[in-house]
C-alpha cells in the first residue's frame, strides 16, 4: 500500500512541475515538489535494493528512518501554515477610504504580468474607481534579462484593460523584493505628503498579505488596508509553498 501511494503522490507532484516549468515558472515552490516527486517515485521503484541495503548497513537504517521522521513534521508544518493561509484569506467587500493604493508586483511574463501579478492589478482596480482620490503606487524593478520594470508593465496593464481608473499612478522602479517595494514607496509617500500613519491599501495576493502586512507594520505602516486578490487555481498550492520558505526566511531575516 505505501508503494502505491508513493508512486500516485510521486507521479502528481512530478506531472504538475514539469507542466509548470513547460510554461516557463520556475521557483521553489514548483522545483521542490519535483524533487519529493522524484524521490517519492525511486523510493517506490527501487524498494527492494533500498531495503537490503538498510538491512546490510544498520547505521543508514538509522539514518534513514529519521530523515523520513524529520520530512513528516516537516509535512505537518507545511499543513499547518497552508491552513493558516486558508483561513486568513481576506475577502473584499469594500475597503475605507484610502489615501494611496500601493500594488505589489508578482513578476512578469514576455513584457506581460504574470496571472498572480494580473488578479492584484484587477483587485487594485475595483478598489480604485470607487476612489479616483486615492494616489496608486505600482511597484517592482527590472526582473532577469527585462528591458521594461514590472511598475512600468502594471501601470500600462491598468490603462489597457481598466481605463475607467482615473487615480493618479505612481511607479517605485528599484525593488526586487516585498521588503523593497514598501521601504523605496516612503519616499514617494514622503513626495505626495502622505504619512505612514494615514490610511494606506495593500493590494497583493491573498497568500501573501499576512506577510507583506507584517513587513509594513515593522517599516512603520501604521493603518493597512488590505486588498486581497484571489490566486489562480492551478498555481495555488505552488504559491504557497513558496511563501511557507519566504515566511521563514523573512523571519530569519527580521523583515518582521
Amino acid at each position: 500500500m505505501k508503494k502505491i501511494l508513493l508512486i500516485i503522490f510521486g507521479t502528481l507532484l512530478c506531472a504538475d512541475a514539469t507542466w509548470l516549468l513547460a510554461q516557463d515558472k520556475i521557483n521553489l515552490g514548483i522545483v521542490l515538489p519535483l524533487i519529493i516527486g522524484i524521490f517519492f517515485l525511486t523510493c517506490s521503484c527501487f524498494s527492494a535494493p533500498i531495503q537490503k541495503l538498510l538491512n546490510r548497513y544498520p547505521y543508514i537504517k538509522v539514518l534513514y528512518r529519521v530523515c523520513w521522521n524529520i520530512f513528516w513534521v516537516w509535512l505537518f508544518s507545511l499543513f499547518l501554515f497552508f491552513t493558516y493561509l486558508h483561513f486568513n484569506n481576506h475577502k473584499n467587500n469594500s475597503v475605507a477610504q484610502v489615501q494611496a493604493i500601493v500594488v505589489l508586483g508578482s513578476g512578469i511574463e514576455n513584457g506581460q504580468p504574470s496571472p498572480t501579478l494580473k488578479a492584484r492589478l484587477d483587485a487594485a482596480a475595483r478598489v480604485a474607481v470607487t476612489q479616483p482620490q486615492a494616489a496608486i503606487i505600482m511597484t517592482g524593478g527590472l526582473g532577469f534579462n527585462e528591458n521594461i520594470t514590472e511598475a512600468d508593465v502594471m501601470q500600462r496593464y491598468i490603462h489597457t484593460y481598466h481605463p475607467q481608473v482615473s487615480n493618479k499612478i505612481y511607479q517605485e522602479t528599484h525593488s526586487t523584493s516585498t521588503e523593497l517595494n514598501l521601504i523605496n514607496t516612503k519616499v514617494i509617500l514622503e513626495q505626495l505628503d502622505i504619512p505612514l500613519n494615514a490610511p494606506i491599501a495593500i493590494a497583493t495576493s491573498d497568500f501573501h498579505l499576512p506577510r507583506a502586512q507584517a513587513i509594513a507594520a515593522n517599516i512603520g505602516y501604521s493603518n493597512i488596508y488590505p486588498i486581497s486578490a484571489p490566486t489562480p487555481l492551478y498555481i495555488r498550492y505552488n504559491a504557497w509553498l513558496r511563501e511557507y520558505f519566504a515566511f521563514i526566511s523573512g523571519w530569519l531575516l527580521n523583515e518582521y
